[in-house]
């Protein structure tokens, strides 16, 4: 008898929210479960059903092969695609992909967690499974989404229904690290739950699973790896701050000290997407909400946030030592992304050098062929320009993000007119730039 397959059988997973973390997801349990990817917004749920993904995060062949899975009526695996709330009944597992943003404050917005979660509530059903994915503060899982799971269904946590917790690790743009290639934490409301959750995500992730010992040790466990990543770039941008004053080179430091076997060679630049910069707030939050104000990890989110600003003012006054006009001078900014090679434009911080520099009075165009036009319009105010000519006449360029087209723009022409480069990435050849973090 094949007990694993009558399990996988017996499952039936939703994958609510399908952006970066969650269509892979549905796409790598579409192998051994019958799968629901559902989503909000109807046009999202159309070009996926034809096999189009714009995050570029799916492997669109597995993509097709899971959607023609689903068609099949002979397979008990598969991935069916929907924004119809009602498609939701007959499954038993809920995972929960949905943002977690902060807000204007830099407080933890849960608005998009908790509609996900009351939507869940108005479907879930005895013995089913509520599983987060979604990164929050220590607590957030049982202390504010089961509350409204158990208002919105009539059901009681822990005797009708139960929940788990599993941090997406999700690396936008990474097609080595990819879902399958990185262990995967989870964790359970009972020991029971824990173990069901553990199984579930051992049949598709192939570097295995951690089974914390409670949720909030997983919730924990996610907000403190991302901390730990922006604490440590904070620093080499604090670096940058002071050898720039000092008038030497912060990589040239970095390749020097990192000839040492146990340093850690971070690079400076700016942090932005939907993890680092945002994460270490919720951990903020959490230490705040119990009368400890967090001193390391806000420092290095002050510093993080200010590199932005750093950049524009620096080339402004690279301009200035050029005998420039700063107002009316055109700026190409080159790059708008979060990261390089990824269409991802959550929480970039770009738009700190775009807005600085126009306050400064400059004209500024931003090409970026990885960003979505109609996205970066909605979500900053920020009109990307489609191409840059080779004729076209800027007073500075900043290097902003290091896609691969980029090394093909003809640098030394702007250098050649008198215009200044300035590298955020230490990407290009620094003999044709002015000045890099």
């Amino acid at each position: 008898m094949d007990l694993k397959g009558e399990r996988n059988a017996a499952e039936k997973i939703a994958v609510i929210g399908l952006g970066y973390v969650g269509l892979p997801l549905a796409v790598q349990f579409a192998k051994k479960f019958a799968v629901v990817g559902f989503d909000v917004k109807p046009d999202r749920v159309k070009e996926l059903d034809s096999g189009y993904d714009r995050t570029r995060e799916a492997d669109l062949r597995e993509l097709k092969q899971a959607i023609e899975a689903g068609r099949s009526s002979d397979s008990v695996a598969g991935l069916r695609f929907s924004s119809n709330i009602e498609e939701l009944r007959n499954c038993n597992v809920y995972i929960v992909t949905v943002p977690t943003p902060v807000n204007h404050y830099k407080a933890p917005d849960l608005r998009p967690l908790l509609t996900a979660t009351r939507m869940v509530g108005s479907v879930l059903k005895r013995n089913d499974l509520v599983i987060y994915e979604s990164t929050v503060y220590p607590g957030c899982t049982e202390d504010d989404c089961i509350p409204v799971l158990e208002q919105t269904s009539g059901l009681r946590f822990n005797v009708d229904f139960y929940a788990g917790y599993s941090p997406e690790r999700i690396n936008p743009g990474d097609k080595i690290n990819t879902l399958t290639k990185i262990k995967k934490v989870t964790s359970g409301s009972t020991p029971e739950a824990a173990e069901r959750v553990d199984q579930l995500y051992s049949a598709i992730i192939e570097a295995g699973t951690h089974l914390a010992p409670s949720i909030k040790v997983a919730e924990a466990s996610k907000a403190i790896e991302n901390a730990q990543r922006d604490l440590n770039i904070s620093f080499v941008n604090e670096l940058a701050l002071i050898f720039d004053r000092i008038g030497i080179d912060t990589n040239d430091v970095i390749e020097a000290a990192g000839t040492k076997w146990n340093f850690l060679k971070y690079k400076p630049g700016l942090v932005g997407g939907h993890c680092i910069g945002v994460d270490p707030y919720y951990l903020a939050h959490k230490a705040q909400s119990l009368g400890y104000h967090p001193q390391v990890i806000l420092s290095g989110r002050r510093v993080n946030d200010m590199m932005g600003h750093f950049v524009a003012a620096k080339v402004v006054k690279l301009m200035i030592g050029k005998d420039h006009k700063i107002k009316g001078s055109r700026a190409l900014i080159m790059g708008f992304t979060f990261k390089e090679n990824c269409p991802d434009i959550r929480n970039t911080r770009v738009v700190d050098i775009y807005e600085e520099l126009r306050q400064f009075g400059l004209d500024v165009d931003v090409y970026d062929p990885w960003a979505d036009e109609d996205e970066v319009r909605k979500e900053y105010g920020v009109a990307i320009v489609k191409e840059v000519g080779n004729d076209a006449i800027y007073q500075a360029v900043i290097v902003a993000v290091a896609h691969r087209e980029f090394l093909d723009f003809n640098f030394s022409r702007i250098r050649a007119n008198g215009g200044v480069i300035f590298d955020t990435k230490a990407f290009l050849d620094r003999e044709i730039v002015d000045a890099r973090l």
